[in-house]
């Protein structure tokens, strides 16, 4: 299997400054099924993950050293900056996504996620679409973390994560169409 090209990612810029100022910065798990996945249709622009400007990028990041070393020091104004930086991003990172980032991802890859749409909501998104964002994933392509939160922000299921990385027996080696089948099938019981 050849390896997917590495997407520029400049051009318009995601999000605000920090100037007025959630998240999972973690390498996510190797599906059940990986590698058998291929893309089959392109997506409209929408779908895709916004490319986000070198000059964006680069405010993200300087961003992120300055709470990682407030978090470091244990630093009075850490929270303050955290909830800044969650305000003005719309994500909900915590003290542990800054003090361990460099752990399991670049600064960059942090940086990136950021600045994209923490819940990237599609409103006339088509089943199709869902079904190709589901194999992106488990493709386990370099924007899979954008094409998960993709699915999560438009699937009722509040686990969709969980079909992918951990199914049930029902749901080891099922198709993309499957997958979301189960997915957009969740009804949550009422109380």
């Amino acid at each position: 299997m050849v390896a997917p090209e590495r997407r520029q990612d400049v051009g318009r810029p995601v999000g605000g400054s920090f100037a007025k100022g959630g998240g999972r910065p973690r390498p996510l798990p190797v599906p059940v099924g990986a590698g058998r996945h291929d893309p089959v249709m392109d997506l409209r622009p929408e779908l895709l993950p916004p490319p986000v400007s070198r000059e964006r990028l680069d405010e993200v990041c300087r961003e992120i050293e300055r709470i990682a070393d407030l978090v470091a020091a244990r630093a009075e104004g850490a929270d303050a900056a955290i909830m800044a930086f969650n305000a003005t991003t719309g994500h909900g990172y915590g003290f542990p996504d800054f003090a361990e980032y460099d752990g399991s991802r670049s600064l960059e890859d942090f940086a990136r996620e950021a600045a994209r749409p923490a819940r990237p909501r599609v409103p006339d998104v088509t089943r199709d679409e869902l079904a190709e964002v589901v194999r992106r994933v488990l493709a386990a392509s370099l924007e899979s973390d954008y094409y998960l939160r993709l699915l999560e922000a438009n699937v009722p299921h509040p686990r969709v994560c969980a079909l992918l990385f951990d199914p049930p027996a029902g749901l080891r080696d099922a198709s993309a169409e499957q997958i979301l089948h189960e997915a957009l099938e969740y009804r949550p019981i009422a109380l």
